[in-house]
């Protein structure tokens, strides 16, 4: 079968021609790739890569109640997962509490609910926090949910220097591409900020932050865009913590970034590298910062957009090759999708399934073997160099605007202009979905069995009213005073919130009061 000419372009709009040669690195000004290790960190952000150590395997998982989620942790730690990563549901990520109007028919059903920190603590039953690295995917309550790690952590008599993880806290990229934002954007930086300080000054071992393109890419940007917006959310970040009076050394080494793992195996090798460049070299012209405050260490999951309710093994394949660009490009830890989601949460065996494809990639295929092993490839160092180059375009057009935080509707735009034009090609048959336009078959619907969602709602109600009926009321309605006495003014946010969730304040408090000082965010129609 002839492929249709549209195929010859990556999904940056790059023309990718037959054959390369030389003449492109020397003649389209490619730079030298350099060494793995060494600024601006093309190659990989250490010096012998997975040889020395292998990326995190760290499976994205929760739902249901925190016994649920205990389980399942458990059962992909036995499995050998080397890392953990919550997922919260939506009432936990808006800021609602459990019995809320807002939260009926929602609890639990996309991640584990979180109401207090005793919640907290059942989903970390038998973890030891001193030796476990925790991911949490949680943004305009970020601070709430960081609070309550550190509290368990405190009330398990765990030293706040031994805690290690990430809390995404990526706010920017909610009010960009993904919705779950509570308060107006001012008001959301100043909390994203707080978490840099507190981190810098309370958790050397935290990432403050993941930075994410993925949800970009979700909603349907391409792999420049990614970079560039991506990017362009982190240099606001960066600008803001110092403007706050931090000091780049103190914060930039513990800035982590989320990237999206492709189908196209090679564009999305490219896109790690060049991202990778682009941020090292725009730290050292701008805040003449170290090395280590110039690398970009990033966490990549494959592309849940590409999964596919027909014929859904074919996403195991699908998952496989976008695993091996993730690793090819670089990265510092992964979560393989299960090819079940299309359908429903992953049942047990398709997550341990999805961690095995990691598991041999990293043991069987030789991947791990050298650092960048596609470097010097004509190809991939031409394709890094022109992702690098149209993000700068993207770049600088966010730049011209006054930064991320005032390019939110630009963004959009072009986020939503470059989804409709795959879309399109999807339907033309210009792009090829195997399956879906191409090989199809009659099939039937597969059905997988899911939580009991009424009943779980139920118990989760029936343990927030027992936390309700015996913690101390006029302790809780003090803490949340001194929280909203901290709104009103500019202290740090995060000592008051953690005192709130050890008084047993639920986090749909916390937020509330933080609702009734700033108000919501209301998104142009």
């Amino acid at each position: 079968m002839n492929r249709p000419k549209k195929d010859l372009s990556s999904s940056s709009g790059i023309e990718i021609r037959e054959a390369y040669t030389p003449d492109d690195l020397t003649g389209g000004g490619a730079p030298e790739p350099g060494l793995p290790g060494v600024f601006p960190f093309t190659r990989g952000v250490y010096e012998s890569m997975y040889r020395g150590r292998l990326w995190t395997m760290r499976q994205y998982a929760g739902f249901g109640t925190a016994e649920d989620t205990n389980r399942r942790f458990r059962f992909l730690l036995d499995s050998g997962q080397t890392g953990l990563s919550v997922a919260f549901d939506l009432p936990t990520q808006m800021g609602y509490d459990s019995d809320s109007p807002m939260a009926e028919g929602e609890v639990g059903r996309v991640g584990v609910a979180i109401d207090t920190v005793d919640d907290l603590g059942v989903v970390f039953d038998g973890i030891d926090l001193s030796t476990v690295s925790t991911s949490m995917t949680i943004n305009a309550t970020a601070s709430i949910l960081l609070a309550m790690y550190v509290a368990l952590a405190d009330e398990r008599g765990v030293s706040r220097q031994a805690l290690a993880g990430t809390v995404q806290n990526d706010i920017l990229k909610e009010f960009i591409a993904r919705g779950t934002y509570i308060y107006p954007v001012e008001p959301s930086l100043r909390l994203v900020t707080d978490i840099f300080d507190f981190c810098a000054r309370e958790l050397p071992r935290w990432n403050s932050i993941s930075i994410s393109g993925y949800h970009m890419r979700e909603a349907g940007c391409t792999a420049a865009q990614e970079i560039a917006f991506t990017i362009a959310n982190g240099l606001d970040y960066v600008a803001r913590a110092i403007d706050r009076g931090l000091q780049v050394e103190d914060f930039a080494p513990r800035l982590s970034f989320f990237f999206a793992a492709h189908n196209d195996l090679f564009e999305e090798v490219a896109k790690f590298r060049a991202a990778r460049r682009l941020w090292a070299t725009l730290m050292r012209e701008r805040y003449g910062a170290s090395d280590r405050a110039c690398m970009l260490r990033f966490h990549t999951q494959t592309a849940g957009s590409t999964l596919t309710a027909q014929q859904p093994l074919n996403n195991v394949i699908r998952v496989t090759v976008q695993a091996l660009a993730a690793v090819l490009g670089g990265t510092q830890s992964l979560h393989t999708n299960s090819h079940d989601e299309a359908l429903a949460l992953p049942t047990a065996e398709s997550a341990k399934i999805a961690l095995r494809t990691q598991q041999t990639l990293a043991h069987e295929s030789g991947v791990a073997g050298t650092a960048d092993p596609l470097a010097g490839s004509y190809y991939v160092e031409t394709l890094t160099s022109q992702l690098e180059a149209r993000a700068r375009e993207y770049l600088l057009a966010v730049e011209e605007r006054g930064g991320a935080a005032r390019s939110i509707p630009y963004m959009v735009d072009e986020i939503q202009r470059a989804a409709y034009a795959y879309q399109l090609e999807v339907e033309r048959g210009e792009r090829v979905v195997v399956g879906v336009n191409q090989y199809r078959e009659e099939e039937d619907e597969p059905r997988i069995e899911q939580p009991a969602f009424p009943e779980l709602e139920a118990r989760q109600r029936e343990r927030l009213d027992r936390v309700r009926r015996q913690r101390s009321a006029g302790a809780v309605s003090a803490a949340l005073g001194r929280v909203s006495e901290a709104a009103r003014g500019d202290s740090n946010l995060m000592p008051h919130i953690v005192a709130a969730v050890k008084a047993r304040a639920t986090l749909g408090e916390i937020a509330g009061a933080l609702r009734k000082e700033w108000g919501e965010y209301r998104a142009a129609s």
